[in-house]
């Protein structure tokens, strides 16, 4: 009889996790991943999988609204999977200009967050029409127009705003920056916005690496979890989609949540992100974020237990 805790056995009793990075609006790449991860997984496995996209799904690509018509759709075509889908940063800002978001609340306005950054109003050209007067500041600069044209981090033209919401705008049918968008964004779509976590948990996930499968929690953030703030606090602001705060670090901070904070590695915990623009994976640590929204980069996944990796332009023989 099997050791009902070996190895092997440890492996059968749990799902298949696939973490999907950024898509950006690429929809392309995103069919072409999803039928690779198709290929490579055991029919079974993928069936039942756990599949938690890790955020981004508009802007810089050129067909959001086809992105979010199939993670809609997904549920139905796979009712048998289940799915995650986490808000990044951009999706919090293009839900923001919607008005979505959950309001702050005991009487806070969305206007007083834009105090902490209005020295960059006028460079990034916040957004100033219809329903800007208690806009979440994101959304104002989503919308915005950015007086700079060249990205010269990212050695691009800027599309539209300091976000690239212009591709976003135009797979809906308006300019860029237009109050129309809030009209002609299906209600589907605005729903699958505010429904958005901005973090997710989960216990028992396996992840194989030299010395065998172990099994831990996973975190799987947009940015990631920031160093030296309690992470029991952070968590719960983020299960609560706290927009008192004008810039959540956790869905686009840099460096201050690239590490997985210390208190997290008395338990074997993984944390999983994308946004980054990189693939970087360092033991428990996950940065799937292969694409950054670049037309020319692929779309990644990797797929756990077995720690593979899988991108859109994987060419599979039979």
């Amino acid at each position: 009889m099997a050791d009902p805790n070996s190895t092997s056995s440890i492996t059968a009793k749990l799902r298949v996790v696939i973490c999907i990075g950024d898509i950006h609006g690429y929809f392309a790449k995103l069919q072409n991943l999803w039928s690779n991860l198709q290929t490579v997984i055991n029919p079974e496995d993928f069936g039942s999988a756990l599949i938690i996209f890790l955020g981004d799904y508009c802007d810089r690509g050129p067909d959001t609204k086809k992105v979010i018509d199939f993670l809609i759709d997904l549920p139905l075509a796979y009712p048998n999977q289940k799915h995650v889908f986490l808000c990044g940063n951009h999706d919090l800002a293009f839900a923001a200009f919607l008005g979505v978001l959950p309001e702050p609340g005991n009487g806070v306005s969305f206007k007083e967050g834009w105090k902490e950054y209005e020295q960059n109003e006028e460079r990034e050209g916040w957004y100033k029409g219809l329903g800007y007067e208690n806009m979440y500041l994101q959304g104002r600069r989503w919308a915005g127009t950015i007086k700079v044209r060249f990205n010269a981090a990212k050695g691009t033209e800027y599309k539209g705003s300091i976000y690239d919401a212009g591709p976003t705008f135009e797979s809906y049918g308006v300019p860029h920056g237009s109050a129309d968008l809030m009209q002609v964004v299906p209600d589907e779509h605005k729903k699958f916005l505010a429904d958005m976590v901005w973090v997710h948990e989960e216990e028992n996930v396996c992840i194989e690496n030299e010395g065998g499968v172990k099994p831990c929690k996973l975190i799987a953030v947009h940015a990631g979890l920031e160093k030296g703030k309690n992470v029991e606090e952070q968590l719960k602001l983020l299960k609560a989609k706290d927009t008192r705060v004008p810039k959540v670090e956790a869905l686009s901070g840099r460096k201050n949540v690239w590490d997985i904070p210390k208190e997290l590695t008395e338990k074997p915990t993984i944390v999983v992100s994308g946004h980054h623009g990189k693939l970087h994976i360092e033991g428990l640590r996950l940065i799937i974020d292969e694409g950054g929204g670049l037309e020319n980069n692929p779309v990644a996944a990797i797929v756990l237990p077995s720690m593979k990796l899988v991108r859109d332009t994987d060419k599979f023989t039979e």
